[in-house]
């Protein structure tokens, strides 16, 4: 019976499902992104997430230092222990949590399995350009009934009834004027 057991086995024992996380997080680190099945994608996020939030705490030199050992013993791999470091922890530093995102990509043809592309969220230039642009256009919030939004709003419905009269004009009446 697995009562209260969470841990995902993916079929294996548990220095091989080790072995497997460790690689697929150093990979991560690596590469940003990469593609798996959905299974390995849910297990290696929640390996990952806990090493990202280590980076972010920089108090001390004895605790910068003991974060590095922690992450070293989970991960095994310096250069992807370095990077961690200076790369992606200073890049999430203002992020409070949630630091990869796992996208569906439909079934593996040869065995069926359901593959992910699993990601870290802020190294994805598309999504980050879209957010920011529209924090930048979008407005001050302002309530209803603030004096300056009535303002901008008859401001903004006077150009808006200017356009509306200024209909060009449709297929019939420019056949009937050209026929005369």
């Amino acid at each position: 019976m697995r009562h209260g057991d969470k841990v995902n086995n993916l079929g294996r024992k548990k220095a091989h499902r080790v072995a497997l996380l460790r690689n697929l997080a150093s990979e991560l680190i690596k590469h940003k992104r990469i593609v798996t099945t959905l299974a390995k994608a849910k297990a290696l996020r929640v390996y990952i997430e806990p090493l990202i939030t280590k980076t972010k705490k920089n108090d001390s030199v004895e605790q910068i230092t003991h974060q590095h050992r922690v992450v070293f013993s989970n991960l095994n791999n310096k250069e992807a222990v370095k990077e961690l470091f200076t790369v992606v922890g200073p890049k999430v530093a203002n992020r409070p949590g949630g630091y990869t995102r796992i996208i569906k990509l439909g079934t593996r043809p040869g065995d069926n399995a359901e593959r992910a592309l699993i990601e870290l969220v802020d190294f994805n230039e598309i999504y980050g350009k879209t957010i920011n642009k529209a924090e930048e256009a979008a407005p001050a919030k302002r309530t209803r009934r603030s004096k300056k939004a009535t303002e901008t709003k008859t401001e903004e419905a006077a150009p808006a009834a200017e356009a509306a009269v200024e209909v060009p004009a449709t297929t019939e009446e420019t056949s009937t004027e050209e026929a005369k």
